[in-house]
């Protein structure tokens, strides 16, 4: 196997052709993973991050990890913007290349060392993408604060009939979502003003007006909120930060899940 330093001149100087921020991200990844990616998945990645950046949401984006396309958990794990995650209790066999990686609705989560807080009050995002369900009851894709009605919460969750998105409300309640099941795609809210959030599930969309607290001081983590109702869904992405348009960000997720599909062998 080889053994790659992030920094190392001569490999980064292979990635040239690619954008600077994904060049450095992928030979982060290879150095987890212990060896290069398949060309395929590199150009994946390279896009994502040049949509992204075409697309003007590049710079909202303050934390994030593509769960997907490294060839082991350890790579997958490596932030693609921002602070790496602590692991709860996931292991290799969690970790799928193609599709992510997958909660059991107990014991494991990640804590993605990104406070609720650290976004201004009226200017954050949260999202996630589900490429396998979960199986049923009650399920936190992510969030902080919340499940005690704890003011000022952030989070996304399902259940069977509904699905809640809560954005710096001053309490915990949401409005639901009725009857939308669990879904494949992009989960997401963004809230840019005082009064009112967006949120996103796959095509689904549209805005709460709901006022806005004082953002819950807690780090937000992804397949829980705070330990309690987790999820066990796949999730091949998440990604945390400042106010962006969620449908350019479903585009350009979706569109690196599929890349990632037909690229891993």
């Amino acid at each position: 196997m080889m053994n790659l330093g992030l920094m190392d001149a001569a490999f980064l100087g292979s990635l040239t052709s690619y954008d600077p921020d994904a060049a450095v991200y992928i030979a982060a990844v290879e150095a987890a993973d212990g060896q290069e990616l398949e060309a395929e998945v590199k150009t994946a990645i390279d896009n994502f991050v040049r949509g992204c950046k075409t697309d003007g949401i590049w710079n909202a984006i303050k934390v994030s990890c593509i769960l997907a396309g490294a060839r082991t958990l350890a790579g997958a794990l490596v932030p693609l913007v921002g602070a790496a995650p602590t692991n709860n209790n996931f292991v290799a066999g969690d970790y799928n290349r193609k599709t992510g990686l997958v909660g059991n609705g107990s014991t494991k989560y990640l804590n993605s060392n990104r406070n609720n807080n650290a976004d201004p009050q009226n200017n954050q995002h949260m999202a996630v993408y589900s490429s396998v369900p979960p199986t049923n009851g009650v399920r936190m894709y992510i969030g902080a604060g919340g499940s005690t009605g704890t003011v000022g919460s952030t989070h996304i969750n399902t259940e069977p009939s509904n699905q809640r998105v809560v954005s710096r409300n001053r309490t915990f309640l949401a409005v639901p979502i009725d009857n939308l099941g669990y879904l494949v795609g992009l989960y997401g809210l963004s809230r840019a003003e005082s009064s009112k959030y967006a949120y996103r599930y796959g095509s689904n969309f549209g805005e709460h007006s709901v006022s806005s607290g004082t953002p819950f001081n807690g780090d937000i983590h992804v397949f829980a909120n705070e330990a309690v109702f987790l999820s066990d869904a796949r999730l091949a992405f998440y990604s945390i930060g400042e106010s962006l348009d969620l449908a350019l960000l479903d585009a350009r997720v979706t569109a690196l899940v599929n890349a990632l599909a037909v690229a891993i062998p």
